[in-house]
């Protein structure tokens, strides 16, 4: 009886050992799902705001050649502004 009684807490601890190394392989492998998910939309995100980045640009682009003279009006009319309140 001895000898069953000294295996079966060897057994049992084992037992316990599999179950927590396949607890912690299962963690480790939903981590590394998620981690490469994140990094996945980072790169979605970034991949858009440099889509976004270069639409402004075009859009201020466009905006400049069709503004170049409405920059020096808005300076004349501050400037009109400001000289009779001098």
């Amino acid at each position: 009886m001895d000898g069953h009684n000294a295996e079966d807490p060897k057994q049992s601890t084992a037992d316990m050992t599999a179950f927590v190394q396949n607890l912690l392989q299962q963690m480790q492998s939903r981590f590394q799902a998620m981690s490469e998910s994140i990094i996945t939309k980072i790169d979605e995100m970034g991949n858009r705001i440099d889509e976004l980045e270069q639409s402004i640009n075009g859009l201020k682009a466009e905006m400049g050649v069709e503004d170049s003279p409405s920059p020096s009006a808005p300076v004349k009319q501050k400037e009109e502004t400001n000289t009779p309140d001098d």
